[in-house]
């Protein structure tokens, strides 16, 4: 953490620079001797990345901002608000601080934070952007989180942890265990300092598995910003034995579109031909995989066991995007052709052999105009094209 880049010159020049091509800005150097041009662009972007993500930062003078890959792991305002909604009580840990966004926000609802990073720059970084901010009753510590609970042998009304990806030969992980800190295998160990857990966990993860490597899970939380999902929120409560409630988050620019269910409920769904309306579940929806349980709940039928489209009669309130079916055709490329003169159309495909760009190119159909098309596959196992009009 290099404190002279928090010189007011420097600060005003970040300032009245963010928004240049930091190409520009590295070609033209630095114009203070004291700081390198490369340490005041990283800034720079890592502040713009903070714009809309971390809005409280963005609008706070002097705050210090870590590198552009802390930030875009970070957790926005906006989830990390939802987080700390969801539990209550005295005291916190969180053992994978970071740079302190789900720690601000836990600072309005417990008594006491306590914020474990083991890079000391980030924590650093942490400490001082509290102070900044105006928080009192965050505790921050450069130490292994899990190194920190056995040492500090306190108890907590709640753990939280982030547990970060391994870049390991694997690629992507799909399984907690292949997380940092390793929680399935020190979920004891957790549980002897607290009987409540919070995880944020990554959107790629299998929540099947998740759940199968954990214990007492008692809620899943699904959060999507503008059918993005973002995070995996697990609570687990010790001793927990009961069904797993599942809840889906969905914000929508100035809406919230919101579907709960039970885990694992078995229900089967009912299918039908298309009607009058389709329907496309949000992300959440479909992360959860809570199918059977939206034709359930919303009496609508589904095209097909696969296709994950639903339809009805009467148009309903649905969490996800809500169409009028104009025309069912049977794909044919000559006969979309000929209805599509205009050359445009919006086309999402669902349990359908050809993929987006394999069908704009055999029908020469490009991005955009009024009508969107869903290629899909019926409940007779026929590939058929809804020509469709978005509806609010």
């Amino acid at each position: 953490m290099n404190e002279r880049i928090l010189n007011n010159d420097i600060q005003k020049f970040i300032d009245q620079h963010l928004f240049e091509s930091p190409t520009t800005l590295i070609l033209r150097g630095s114009p203070f001797p004291e700081v390198t041009i490369q340490e005041i662009v990283g800034q720079i972007i890592s502040k713009n990345k903070c714009q809309k993500k971390l809005p409280t930062w963005f609008q706070t003078t002097n705050i210090y901002y870590p590198n552009k890959i802390n930030i875009e792991q970070t957790s926005s305002e906006i989830t990390a608000n939802y987080k700390s909604n969801l539990i209550e009580g005295s005291s916190i840990i969180d053992l994978t601080g970071g740079f302190g966004v789900d720690c601000f926000a836990f600072a309005e609802k417990f008594y006491k934070v306590t914020h474990c990073e083991i890079n000391v720059e980030l924590s650093k970084i942490a400490t001082y952007n509290f102070e900044q901010l105006g928080i009192k009753n965050i505790k921050t510590i450069a130490k292994d989180g899990l190194k920190h609970l056995k040492e500090n042998n306190l108890k907590y009304d709640w753990v939280f942890a982030d547990p970060s990806r391994r870049n390991d030969t694997k690629g992507k992980v799909f399984l907690l265990k292949d997380c940092l800190p390793n929680i399935p295998l020190n979920i004891d160990l957790i549980f002897k300092y607290s009987d409540n857990i919070l995880l944020k966990l990554s959107p790629i993860l299998d929540i099947t598995s998740a759940i199968n490597e954990l214990k007492f899970v008692k809620e899943i939380h699904i959060i999507a910003v503008n059918n993005d999902v973002k995070e995996l929120i697990f609570i687990l409560q010790k001793d927990y034995q009961n069904n797993i409630n599942i809840k889906t988050i969905n914000y929508k620019n100035e809406s919230l579109e919101t579907f709960d269910s039970k885990y694992h409920l078995f229900l089967k769904s009912t299918f039908s031909l298309p009607r009058k309306y389709l329907y496309e579940p949000n992300s959440a929806i479909l992360k959860a995989g809570l199918f059977n349980e939206v034709s359930h709940q919303l009496n609508l039928d589904k095209l097909h066991v696969n296709s994950h489209l639903y339809t009805s009669n009467n148009k309903i309130d649905f969490p996800g995007r809500k169409f009028k079916i104009i025309q069912t055709i049977p794909y044919d490329k000559k006969r979309i052709k000929k209805i599509f003169s205009s050359k445009k159309a919006n086309i999402t495909t669902r349990n359908f052999p050809e993929t987006v760009a394999e069908i704009r190119k055999k029908t020469g159909l490009k991005e955009g105009g009024e009508h969107y098309l869903f290629f899909t596959t019926d409940l007779n196992n026929k590939h058929i094209v809804l020509v469709c009009e978005k509806v609010s």
